[in-house]
């Protein structure tokens, strides 16, 4: 049988082929074990929008329940941090999410989500992982009835829980008077139905089901967005632009003139509204793919920031243990004080609109705010989908024999918390890094102007692959 092996954020494998119920039983029996290890006895379960969703959550329920572990199953399709919340609001130790985010289609994938309703630990996953046995020993599952019949299964509805929370934390009417007109993008994926009952005004993309995400991966970057960039153009009315990946656990929105607002930049703002506007103090927590910009701006306001590996579960785990104000990662998963250490691309999303109706001011102005402060920069990321044999060579060079020069662009400096980034210029870097969720290099770039982040990815990838030709 397949090694099971969770990577940044979960298990995740291409359905069919490697992602089997049989596989699925292999996984919740892992969990199940270890969960019966730690004298543990309440779960929650949720799916996505993914083909699938719904058989792979009550096949790990009814593997967790022949092990007598109770499990609040969610109804319908539900986002991530909606589980998160369940776990935290029942009172649970552990929550278990099929889920394979923003990956492609034809993926899907099994987060597991700790009692404090944030990402498990890598000790923990590595627990699990371990346990995982090569055939599921159980030959009979107990039948969701007889499960619910022996108190073993409860029907939970956790968008609802999650929309009485976002209406205890946010002044929603405040956020209707103040008249912004919102353009939102669910990708196809599980926010749609809690962000329609939230902005019922809201102009509503792609917000049917459809388990293939019309053949495309819901990961809320640009390139993906053409429509809701399109839909804000065409709308002057239209004052913000919202979108969210499959899972819901991560955004990417767009300003007034349909221009993309990144993760590096939503980071600065949230910062900006939680420290100056809203006067709360705490550490900032970035990973290491997340611009510089951070680190300055937390330096300003005389905040500590610290920079961890790739992965909002490092970044969880750190908002566990101390006062976190903002943190975040490149790809959209960003946390604030104040609510669950997880990433949440609806309420951040009500955050930034908050910020907007408070001040008045529309996104394009906000930003200027931040570039007052930090300078203005832009930032952009490349995939490369190439053999895993150059890949690897690649990576292999970026540890042995560091390039000195991408293209005119000379290396200043190597920085190498969780893959290797290279200073070019003060305002200048770029970074490599192979995927921990899908079979791709990824190559990351920030410059002061979009040509000049163009001219950095172009040189890079044409170094990198002359290489390995």
């Amino acid at each position: 049988m397949t090694k099971i092996k969770f990577g940044t954020d979960g298990w995740r494998a291409i359905i069919a082929l490697e992602y089997t119920v049989d596989n699925v039983k292999r996984v919740a029996e892992g969990t199940a074990k270890w969960l019966q290890k730690k004298g543990a006895t309440k779960v929650v379960i949720g799916h996505d929008c993914r083909f699938g969703g719904q058989m792979f959550a009550e096949t790990t329920t009814r593997v967790l329940g022949a092990y007598g572990i109770k499990v609040n199953l969610a109804k319908g399709f539900v986002s991530t941090p909606m589980v998160s919340l369940g776990v935290v609001k029942t009172k649970s130790d552990l929550g278990v999410v099929i889920t394979a985010s923003h990956n492609p289609p034809s993926y899907n994938g099994y987060k597991l989500k700790s009692h404090f309703g944030g990402p498990s630990g890598p000790a923990d996953i590595t627990a699990v992982e371990n346990m995982i046995p090569e055939v599921c020993s159980l030959s009979d599952l107990p039948s969701l009835e007889d499960m619910f019949d022996q108190g073993l299964l409860n029907y939970i509805d956790l968008e609802e829980i999650y929309i009485d929370h976002v209406k205890e934390n946010f002044d929603l009417e405040m956020i209707y008077k103040a008249g912004i007109k919102v353009a939102y993008d669910a990708m196809y994926g599980a926010g749609m139905n809690a962000m329609a009952r939230i902005l019922p005004d809201a102009v509503l993309l792609h917000c049917d089901d459809n388990p293939g995400f019309r053949g495309q991966a819901p990961e809320p970057i640009h390139r993906n967005l053409g429509e809701l960039s399109a839909t804000i153009k065409n709308d002057p009315a239209i004052a913000l632009g919202i979108a969210n990946d499959g899972d819901a656990d991560r955004i990417g929105m767009y300003d007034e003139d349909g221009k993309f607002v990144d993760s590096h930049h939503l980071l600065l703002l949230l910062l900006l509204y939680m420290h100056k506007y809203k006067k709360l103090d705490g550490k900032v927590v970035i990973t290491f793919s997340v611009t510089d910009k951070m680190r300055k701006m937390a330096k300003i306001f005389g905040l500590d920031c610290e920079v961890t590996k790739i992965g909002f579960k490092y970044i969880a785990d750190i908002m566990t243990q101390e006062d976190v104000l903002v943190g975040g990662e490149e790809s959209g998963g960003l946390a604030v004080k104040g609510h669950i250490p997880e990433r949440d691309g609806i309420w951040m999303g009500l955050l930034i609109l908050e910020f907007m109706a408070k001040t008045g001011k529309s996104l394009k102005e906000l930003i200027a705010e931040v570039y007052e402060i930090v300078g203005p920069f832009n930032s952009d990321r490349d995939d490369l989908h190439i053999k895993e044999e150059q890949k690897q060579a690649i990576i292999e060079t970026c540890k042995n024999e560091p390039y000195e020069a991408f293209g005119s662009f000379k290396v200043q400096g190597l920085e190498t918390v969780d893959g290797y980034k290279f200073i070019l210029s003060e305002n200048e870097w770029v970074m490599i890094r192979p995927s921990g969720t899908e079979p791709v290099l990824r190559v990351y770039a920030q410059a002061p102007t979009p040509e000049g982040v163009r001219a950095i990815l172009d040189a890079t990838k044409e170094t990198v692959l002359a290489v390995t030709a």
